[in-house]
């Protein structure tokens, strides 16, 4: 079978891949286009997706009939149509857990550094203009026993749940599609709905996966609802915050601060009016970017293809109905 791999991975994926006597494709070309992107994709059986805008669609699917499966280079599928895809009996894997602590601890260190303004106050002294000692300049606030509202908490969330609580003793709330028992049980975690998660939290950090139905989640109507200490933490997807409304959200006080390890759009334009204020730090999504994380994803997205490449399930496939007579 031939398996296109559309942009460079860690070593040990190949390797895998290799090992698995697959015929590897790679893109002729650093950046190609979206009609080079396509006509490899024409060429081969599997697809190893590593990011990338290409949405894999209906209109994807008619175009490549030859695609059988797709594995993703990532947690989250919301590039894939997965009703689609299992219509056509096309698995989808994706590479969950080996990023949750990597990615959490980028929402770890957002909330940190929003809470103390450390970009705007780094950014004082590579101008030179760090002043005299002023007790009042663009206070900070401290995390201790404040309440975290998760929005999915799987297993990225959970990570981030138990950091907050060893840390910061804080208080842990979340709103999920079902009560995880484990986290109520570990970090007496409560579970509550998302009216209350918007209005009583002291943080929010996003983990969900995201869905078209979820765009623009966070916008002013939510902000407004939320406590004016708030800090917003989104490392899952752009889409889940309207950022125009997030930045009126801020620059009016509604809420406090805001940590982005993705934006929308994405990549975040330089010229954006976030990068101005003092209590927003923004990232260039990084959260899986660690040599751990990105050989686990490596590892387990070629573990996909070789599996069904033999005839076998994904190990972690998404759309399990393909596999059902």
């Amino acid at each position: 079978m031939k398996v296109f791999v559309n942009k460079r991975i860690p070593d040990n994926g190949i390797q895998i891949l290799k090992d698995g006597n697959l015929d590897i494709i790679f893109p002729e070309t650093e950046n190609p286009t979206h009609e080079e992107w396509l006509e490899s994709c024409q060429q081969a059986d599997i697809i190893l997706s590593v990011g990338g805008k290409n949405k894999y669609d209906k209109e994807f699917f008619d175009a490549c009939p030859n695609v059988k499966a797709i594995a993703l280079f990532s947690v989250g599928f919301d590039q894939v149509d997965i009703e689609e895809a299992t219509k056509r009996k096309i698995a989808v894997g994706n590479t969950p857990d080996v990023l949750s602590r990597a990615t959490s601890d980028v929402a770890f260190l957002l909330m940190q550094m929003v809470s103390r303004k450390v970009n705007y106050n780094t950014a004082k002294v590579k101008s030179g203009n760090w002043k005299e000692f002023d007790p009042l300049e663009e206070l900070g606030q401290e995390l201790y026993e404040k309440t975290l509202g998760v929005l999915g908490l799987g297993r990225i969330g959970f990570e981030m749940a138990e950091k907050c609580k060893a840390a910061f003793g804080m208080n842990i709330t979340y709103h999920n599609r079902s009560h995880n028992e484990e986290a109520e049980k570990e970090l007496d975690a409560k579970y509550v709905s998302f009216d209350e998660l918007v209005e009583n939290s002291d943080i929010i950090s996003i983990h969900a996966n995201f869905t078209p139905e979820q765009a623009d989640l966070f916008n002013t109507s939510v902000f407004e609802k939320m406590k004016e200490n708030l800090i917003f933490i989104n490392t899952a997807r752009g889409g889940f915050h309207n950022e125009k409304d997030l930045f009126e959200a801020l620059i009016s006080g509604k809420i406090w601060g805001a940590g982005l390890d993705v934006t929308n759009p994405e990549p975040m334009q330089k010229d954006s009016p976030l990068l101005g204020l003092p209590n927003v730090c923004v990232l260039p999504h990084i959260g899986s970017a660690t040599l751990e994380a990105r050989s686990g994803m490596a590892r387990l997205a070629a573990e996909n293809v070789v599996a069904f490449s033999k005839g076998e399930k994904m190990p972690t496939c998404v759309n399990l109905e393909v596999y059902e007579d």
